[in-house]
């Protein structure tokens, strides 16, 4: 049993989270663009919206940019300038510092949509959903710094890392990567995995728009010409004359 969990949470269940969140994402965009925004409740009340909106976006954008290298990058590529044992150590101090403003951050934001009678009125469903599924899983995230404390060869780092990259690259054996990880770095894998699953059906669509920002900086500059009056020779300007 515990096996064919394993076979379908992290064989199966990545491609369908991944699926959902590039198909689901074109649908709505497709169909519902007016849904696609923010939803920010600042204009009830702003508060300490601004430092806990801050330290969530610094915390959660440090560490999905770092997964993301970490995880995909070969181990080839970076072996000749650092060790797996030094990438590890750099992942948990540099994490465990993006972690902490990341979770601060979510907890003042989860305590203000639920504190407050007005925002917690005109909070949907899957708003509150999402906060608490990303403080738990900032939460598992910090508790994973002690756990790999225990093995600073950087070897359970490797592992996690060959998962992610054969995951990526539809090879099989991926699964069997994660055999002697613990259930707070499985965990963490499956709730990281259905933040993919549930993006398309809320508020995250916005952050396409982020990234469709960049296109701006290679956007070319617009051009403007003035338009001039071409009178014919000998022809005056009207008179501002009465």
């Amino acid at each position: 049993m515990t096996a064919w969990l394993d076979h379908f949470l992290f064989g199966l269940y990545p491609y369908i989270c991944l699926a959902v969140f590039f198909l689901g994402s074109w649908i709505r965009f497709d169909r519902d663009q007016y849904t696609w925004k923010s939803d920010s409740s600042q204009l009830l009340r702003s508060g300490n919206l601004r430092w806990a909106n801050n330290l969530f976006h610094i915390g959660v954008l440090f560490l999905f940019f770092g997964h993301f290298v970490g995880l995909l990058t070969p181990h080839f590529l970076y072996e000749p300038f650092i060790s797996a044992g030094h990438k590890q150590l750099l992942a948990m101090v540099s994490g465990g510092v993006a972690g902490v403003l990341g979770f601060v951050g979510v907890s003042m934001l989860l305590y203000r949509r639920l504190s407050d009678a007005r925002i917690r009125a005109t909070s949907k469903t899957s708003d509150i959903v999402l906060l608490w599924i990303f403080w738990a899983q900032l939460a598992l995230g910090l508790a994973t710094i002690p756990l790999s404390a225990q093995h600073l060869d950087g070897s359970m780092m490797l592992l996690l890392a060959e998962w992610g990259q054969r995951i990526v690259t539809f090879r099989s054996g991926a699964v069997e990567m994660l055999a002697s990880a613990g259930w707070v770095f499985k965990t963490h894998l499956f709730l990281g995995m259905t933040v993919f699953l549930i993006f398309p059906f809320t508020r995250l669509v916005h952050i396409w728009s982020g990234f469709g920002t960049l296109a701006y900086l290679l956007r070319p500059y617009q051009l403007v010409r003035a338009r001039r009056l071409n009178l014919p020779q000998g022809h005056n300007r009207p008179s501002r004359g009465i």
